[in-house]
């Protein structure tokens, strides 16, 4: 159901109402518009820090623990909704790592990892999401 609002359009899913089998909601798409180095856009939107995308929400100035290195800490969240790809954008030229912890956790539980440089991980991503994978991204913006 579409409720017009004084700002905007506001989704609802009344899973509640419905019986167990057509209990379906449209999922939010959240695609990235623009990448720039230090800037991302994501539906409509500019961000200027790091960001990870989780089912449609984006999760702002998101930092790592050990900052160019990515560790199965820094995307518990990302973990815990099971996509089944996850879009790690390394930066601009790429220097961000994933760790090889994360890598094995990834593997073991089936999620799948690309883990590119951001321009072309941004890319990645909207082109997964819009052939219906459930995909999650994680997105450094600058080195």
């Amino acid at each position: 159901m579409h409720v017009k609002a004084f700002s905007g359009e506001f989704k609802f899913c009344l899973l509640a109402l419905l019986p167990v089998n057509l209990r379906r909601c449209e999922v939010h798409m959240a695609e990235i518009g623009n990448y720039q180095f230090g800037e991302i856009q994501v539906d409509g939107k500019k961000y200027h820090g790091d960001i990870k995308i989780i089912d449609g929400s984006v999760i702002s100035n998101w930092w790592r623990a050990q900052g160019h290195e990515l560790a199965v800490s820094d995307i518990e969240d990302i973990l815990s909704e099971a996509p089944e790809i996850l879009v790690v954008g390394m930066g601009l030229p790429g220097y961000m790592k994933v760790r090889d912890e994360l890598r094995q956790r990834l593997a073991a539980t089936g999620i799948s990892l690309i883990d590119e440089p951001t321009p072309k991980a941004v890319a990645t991503f909207n082109r997964l999401k819009k052939s219906g994978k459930k995909v999650a991204g994680a997105f450094h913006l600058t080195c």
